[in-house]
């Protein structure tokens, strides 16, 4: 039975929404799979203009953002999120030598790749809850 008005927080609760932003759409599906099987629910962008429309979804907790998106800038699409979405989880995937306080005061995370994958459920466990 579904409690009219409370359906979406009890699938938040259930199953936090993700993010996933890279331009690279055999990496996003590499993380879907993986965070589908941990029981999350996932919502790919190639760029940046897909990570806003993502973001018209209440429910997203976390975005996992690709430094280097495509064309677009990571950090800058960072610090545009945390303005229009205070309370979301930012996690920088980087596979260059990005330094913590490169975005330190953006990110809650940063992910270097290519990771483990226990370390990529560590992290976005930390950052749904």
């Amino acid at each position: 039975m579904i409690i009219r008005g409370y359906s979406s927080q009890i699938a938040e609760i259930v199953h936090p929404l993700v993010v996933v932003a890279d331009d690279d759409p055999a990496f996003r599906m590499l993380l879907r799979v993986n965070l589908e099987l941990e029981r999350y629910r996932v919502l790919e962008a190639a760029n940046a203009a897909e990570v806003r429309q993502a973001m018209t979804d209440e429910a997203v907790k976390l975005v996992l953002l690709d430094v280097k998106l495509g064309e677009d800038d990571g950090i800058e699409l960072a610090r545009e999120l945390r303005v229009s979405q205070p309370g979301l989880a930012i996690a920088f995937l980087t596979g260059s030598a990005l330094e913590p306080s490169d975005g330190e005061e953006i990110a809650d995370a940063f992910i270097q790749k290519p990771f483990d994958l226990e370390e990529l459920s560590a992290t976005v466990l930390r950052l749904t809850r």
